[in-house]
């Protein structure tokens, strides 16, 4: 599987590819659960290439490491997943 900050990548810069509406599903660890932001609100600051900036609602500027990115949608649709934690025998 592509890894997020791959696909986020292409999404930014292959035209064709890009094309349509995508939205990022991270995990907001204040909030204990999954956050959806538009990839058109996302910034990527060029002196850290590991994580993508969000503004929140009270206007703070919050840096999203990209290992906390869990779902990428494009148009509705789910396009990557990042599979979940293998548990090992027995769960």
């Amino acid at each position: 599987m592509i890894p997020a900050h791959e696909l986020l990548s292409r999404i930014r810069w292959d035209r064709e590819f890009g094309q349509g509406w995508f939205e990022i599903g991270y995990f907001d660890r204040r909030e204990d659960a999954l956050q959806w932001v538009a990839f058109q609100q996302v910034v990527f600051p060029a002196d850290n290439r590991q994580v993508f900036e969000v503004t929140d609602d009270s206007g703070r500027v919050r840096r999203i490491p990209f290992h906390r990115v869990r779902e990428v949608m494009r148009d509705g649709q789910v396009i990557w997943q990042r599979p979940a934690p293998d548990t090992g025998p027995g769960g």
